[in-house]
């Protein structure tokens, strides 16, 4: 079982992908293909004193960017790492792929090499947030932005049988993002996604309002593509911007107040790993067909070893074939 990752993929990379690479072979023992610039990768495993036979070089010679269309790059960028790496997975040499690269572009490069399962109309893109109860796992935050209905009840059945699989929890319940928690409430969008998921066999729990994402009142939350990558990054930004407010204010204090900034330096740094993407590593793509992988532009070397992690875990335990049974079963109900 071998996971491929996109060595060019990221803020900071090659090196921090190569460094975060190494450390997950060394720490979970697992098998992965970096795919990339040869001349770039060989030489940062060397400076990184790796040399076992667990990471092998597969090399690419072109890059999709950041601020590249995703659909034009994928076509005309047949070399590049994020769409050779991806055709490994196709033809069967790995088992997963990773990368922290142009979101769109992995997206329609895993689309369209990979395929969809069978049943199943669009991907999603599914992050883990902390909550007050614990985490919550949201669906979908970026990979489609003009969803139906139907998508989001597809959403929610791949999202349950991942939370199941991957944290373990029996009957995870299920919330739609909407404006307000009644069941009247939102566009003729939402009530028709409201009654899909009322009428399926998830344990859904009706609409939630945005307080919701951190919250912990339910394990998952729907929404479609637009409202859910807004979401996300205000939610980033929040997070930025209360760090800095607080050290800012608690500076520009006087004596006491400095004094106050060192003794609560633990606390600050406890608060800022709780709300850290690098500790969940990346997000699936869950609805492909194959194990891929999301990780954050700015990506470290935690988060790259966490991606390579979760990569791993949702081979071992078949996320795909749990994914597959159960939209088939809704199908089978409806």
């Amino acid at each position: 079982m071998k996971i491929v990752v996109d060595a060019m993929g990221g803020d900071y990379a090659p090196k921090v992908v190569v460094d975060g690479v190494v450390a997950a072979v060394r720490e979970h023992n697992v098998e992965v293909i970096l795919v990339g610039d040869e001349a770039k990768i060989k030489p940062l495993l060397i400076g990184a004193k790796y040399t076992g036979k667990n990471i092998s070089v597969h090399h690419a010679p072109e890059v999709i960017e950041m601020h590249e269309s995703p659909a034009t790059s994928v076509r005309r960028k047949r070399n590049s790492s994020i769409v050779v790496g991806l055709n490994l997975v196709k033809e069967g040499k790995a088992s997963a792929f990773f990368s922290a690269g142009n979101t769109g572009a992995v997206v329609c490069a895993a689309t369209l090499t990979l395929g969809l399962l069978e049943d199943v109309e669009r991907p999603g893109i599914a992050i883990v947030t902390p909550t007050l109860k614990g985490t919550s796992l949201i669906i979908d935050v970026g990979a489609n932005i003009d969803a139906k209905p139907l998508h989001l009840l597809q959403y929610a059945i791949m999202a349950d049988a991942y939370v199941k699989n991957i944290f373990n929890k029996t009957n995870p319940s299920v919330g739609l993002l909407n404006v307000g928690e009644e069941e009247t409430k939102g566009t003729d969008f939402h009530k028709e996604a409201f009654e899909l998921l009322s009428n399926s066999q998830l344990n859904f729990i009706g609409n939630v309002e945005g307080k919701a994402l951190f919250s912990g009142k339910c394990d998952i939350i729907v929404c479609d593509g637009f409202v859910g990558n807004i979401a996300l990054k205000v939610t980033e930004g929040t997070a930025e911007a209360i760090q800095v407010f607080l050290k800012r204010h608690l500076l520009k204090s006087n004596f006491l107040g400095k004094i106050g900034l060192l003794l609560l330096k633990q606390t600050f740094m406890n608060f800022k790993k709780e709300l850290d993407y690098a500790d969940y590593g990346g997000a699936p793509l869950l609805g492909v067909n194959g194990i891929t992988i999301i990780g954050h532009g700015r990506s470290n070397l935690r988060a790259i070893k966490n991606a390579v992690r979760v990569a791993n875990e949702e081979v071992e335990r078949q996320v795909n074939l749990k994914i597959m049974e159960a939209v088939k079963a809704a199908r089978v109900n409806a």
